[in-house]
């Protein structure tokens, strides 16, 4: 009886060692196994990072000593992480990709000059887009883009920025002021319904579209933009301009055409540099017909309301003139 006991005993052993040895071996295989696929799926990523990037060199041209990234009209909705591999670009121009968004590694471009990515679907601009300590413009026009970050304002050699068509874009965060360089700022076809005290902080501005907005009044010390020599406020809901505009001794072009303007301020009278103004399809209480003159075979009536100040004179000067009838009938008739 034993005996029996003993080799029941040594067999069950025996068994169970044999169980776990097949255990391990079938565990050991799995891992393999898993290595094994894993190393494949390395391998294959690596592989489409190498096509991905194969692609994208297609997509590098020399213009004027400049290294640019061109990409057109095919479907990039988000840019590969590879793409970091050509940080050495200096101008990117991608243009109706579907492109969602800037990608945060944006800021390993350190060479960028230029970054229009106008006529995507982009949403946001990213903080990292701050530390682009060289970029002189940004053009993100005809996006889906509603806030711009503060770190924008960290871009101090930003010269142009276009952000024109983004429909429910209305604020401007008050860092922007620090942009010293800027010289060129399109907001047109947005939601403003005044303009930012950023952008009349803005000390070298030229030049600002603020067209197809909902402009309802301009700021008073508007004055402040020195150097601002071209002006469109065309498609907004202006009823009224501030006699300060009067003081903007750069301002040479004014568009102020599609608003809700009743009269014009008599100080722009004196307003000797502005070249062209435009006053059309504004409710003006007067009105005016432009005196008669010699005029060229190619010159019309048009011309010579929107191609020049005689319109603007001659409204203010009218606007005076029944101004003093008015009175003297009064001292005559008290």
């Amino acid at each position: 009886m034993t005996g029996v006991a003993v080799c029941g005993s040594v067999s069950s052993i025996k068994a169970l060692w044999e169980t776990r040895i097949r255990k391990s071996r079938d565990e050991l295989q799995r891992n393999r196994g898993r290595e094994q696929k894993g190393a494949v799926v390395r391998l294959s990523h690596v592989w489409e990072d190498r096509v991905v990037l194969a692609r994208l060199k297609d997509k590098l041209l020399m213009e004027d000593g400049r290294l640019v990234l061109r990409i057109e009209k095919e479907e990039w909705k988000t840019l590969p992480a590879v793409l970091v591999e050509l940080s050495q670009v200096q101008e990117w121009q991608i243009h109706r990709t579907g492109l969602q968004e800037i990608p945060h590694f944006i800021s390993m471009f350190q060479n960028l000059t230029v970054l229009d990515v106008s006529r995507n679907g982009i949403t946001e601009l990213p903080r990292e887009i701050g530390k682009l300590s060289r970029l002189r413009e940004l053009l993100v026009s005809y996006n889906r883009v509603q806030t711009v970050p503060e770190e924008l304002g960290c871009c101090e050699n930003l010269e142009k920025l276009e952000l024109a068509m983004n429909r429910k874009l209305n604020r401007l965060p008050v860092q922007l002021s620090n942009l010293k360089k800027l010289q060129h700022l399109d907001l047109s076809m947005n939601d403003f319904t005044s303009v930012p005290d950023s952008v009349v902080g803005l000390p070298a501005l030229q030049w600002l579209d603020m067209g197809g907005n909902r402009l309802q009044c301009l700021p008073d010390d508007i004055h402040r933009m020195e150097k601002l020599h071209t002006l469109w406020l065309q498609r907004n809901e202006l009823e009224e301009l501030p006699e300060n505009i009067s003081l903007m001794s750069s301002l040479d072009t004014l568009v102020l055409s599609g608003n809700k303007l009743r009269d014009i301020p008599p100080l722009m009278e004196g307003m000797t540099h502005l070249r062209f103004v435009n006053f059309r399809d504004n409710p003006l209480t007067l009105d005016v017909e432009l005196p008669a003159k010699m005029k060229s075979e190619d010159e019309d009536e048009d011309d010579r309301e929107m191609f020049g100040r005689e319109f603007m004179q001659t409204y203010i000067q009218e606007a005076r003139k029944r101004a003093h009838a008015v009175l003297n009938k009064h001292r005559v008739n008290p």
